[in-house]
């Protein structure tokens, strides 16, 4: 994989025409576009083919999480808007997973993954909510789960990259969030890492948003990026 394609631009914004653009500027620069559920919801599954008619490749932010018949159901939808990567909370469960996996295949997407905890959430908000182990074990029954009913990858914080890798594997796909370059402002993420060192620690694909989306120039911040990453 080439430094450039391990980059998938998270676009938060509701404007297609926006969208488009900044999908055509960035061709040949990033590995795809990450599209959720603001634009989705905003534009539907025609928002996200115009993005994919660029040439741009997606990753549809979705999050599925219902019951498996349901789930099964929207992946093979998502199959028909041309996106690469589509995403379910791995807390559906091991049917809902099985299924996912079934119908991720049956569309011909290439990765169908699974969320484990959300980047934004820290221990405290665990806790919060009733999860009484660490985040790391937490991320890592998730991850293990997943790969057991048959998807390809998961979405991680960066910290929990080399437990995954350990229980997961090499081949296991890891696509990483929550990254910040070391001269971009963290923003609401709070497990967050630069690009080099989550690649050094094995992740496959970063997600990154505002260091691109925000910057003066999105294509000089973009290569800059990939710059970084060269020769890892």
């Amino acid at each position: 994989m080439k430094a450039f394609e391990r980059i998938y631009v998270a676009l938060d914004t509701t404007n297609v025409d926006y969208a488009v653009d900044l999908a055509g500027k960035l061709k040949g620069l990033v590995g795809g576009m990450k599209v959720g559920k603001e634009f989705f919801t905003a534009n539907g599954p025609q928002g996200v083919a115009k993005i994919t008619d660029v040439g741009m490749p997606v990753f549809l932010d979705l999050k599925f999480h219902d019951i498996p018949n349901t789930v099964a159901g929207a992946i093979r939808a998502s199959g028909k808007t041309g996106a690469e990567i589509v995403n379910v909370h791995a807390q559906g469960g091991p049917e809902m997973l099985r299924q996912a996996a079934k119908a991720g295949k049956e569309a011909g997407i290439p990765l169908t993954i699974a969320v484990t905890v959300l980047t934004a959430l820290d221990q405290d908000d665990l806790t919060a909510i009733g999860v009484k182990d660490t985040i790391e074990d937490q991320v890592v029954r998730l991850a293990k789960l997943t790969q057991d009913c048959g998807l390809q990858g998961v979405v991680c914080s960066a910290k929990e990259i080399a437990p995954i890798r350990k229980a997961c594997g090499p081949d296991f796909k890891l696509i990483v969030p929550g990254i910040r370059p070391a001269w971009a402002a963290s923003g609401d993420q709070k497990r967050i890492m630069t690009p080099a060192d989550a690649v050094k620690e094995g992740a496959d694909i970063l997600v990154i948003g505002r260091p691109i989306t925000k910057a003066d120039d999105p294509v000089v911040a973009a290569q800059k990026i990939a710059d970084e990453l060269e020769g890892l």
